[in-house]
């Protein structure tokens, strides 16, 4: 599979290969479904914690006589009916919210999702980006010379310090190293924008 390959200045130079096996597969959105919600859920932090009857303060002393009262029998006041009693059912921070799923199933939907890109012309290549020094007003003339739509997930293949400075105060780009591509940024950033360089390493992705 054939693509076009841009200059700085957004005009077509030449034409790059694709490999069919990453960018040219059926894509399985049930597979890229289930791939980001490992995602999601394997990221997920556990920050609310509520206190079980054993961990309130209070006395087990029961509050008062059983009958006689009129009122209803109650227990001791770390009830959860009561105020500053425990709570029931409450959210518990050592809850195991993690899932697995098989490393060729994720493989197989971040293929599907970079087809999905090539598909809907979401996939942009560039021959190469020179900045003379870090300026975000140059890197913003550079990605709007492109034909891109929305916003950028700008792909390097290791770290570029002058790039990824020059890119980092545009609030519709983000930075990351092919190494890091993930089914969650891919989905959230419309155009995907790759360097020449980028590009070997995610044609080997097959492999």
């Amino acid at each position: 599979m054939e693509i076009k390959v841009y200059n700085q200045e957004g005009k077509e130079s030449w034409t790059a290969t694709l490999n069919d096996s990453v960018f040219a597969i059926e894509p399985n959105e049930g597979l890229v479904h289930r791939a980001l919600i490992f995602q999601l859920a394997n990221a997920r932090l556990n920050i609310a914690h509520t206190k079980t009857r054993g961990e309130r303060r209070g006395s087990t002393r029961k509050i008062y006589r059983q009958k006689g009262t009129g009122r209803a029998r109650m227990g001791s006041n770390r009830s959860p009916i009561r105020k500053k009693g425990w709570v029931a059912f409450g959210p518990r921070n050592d809850t195991n919210f993690s899932i697995s799923m098989n490393k060729k199933e994720r493989r197989l939907a971040l293929l599907s999702v970079l087809s999905s890109k090539v598909r809907n012309n979401q996939l942009l290549i560039v021959d190469d980006i020179k900045l003379k020094e870090i300026k975000t007003k140059t890197m913003d003339t550079i990605f709007k010379a492109l034909p891109y739509n929305k916003n950028i997930l700008f792909a390097l293949k290791e770290k570029n310090e002058m790039l990824e400075r020059s890119a980092n105060n545009l609030p519709y780009v983000k930075n990351i190293q092919t190494s890091y591509l993930n089914i969650k940024d891919l989905l959230k950033y419309n155009t995907l924008v790759v360097l020449k360089d980028s590009l070997e390493s995610l044609n080997s992705l097959a492999r």
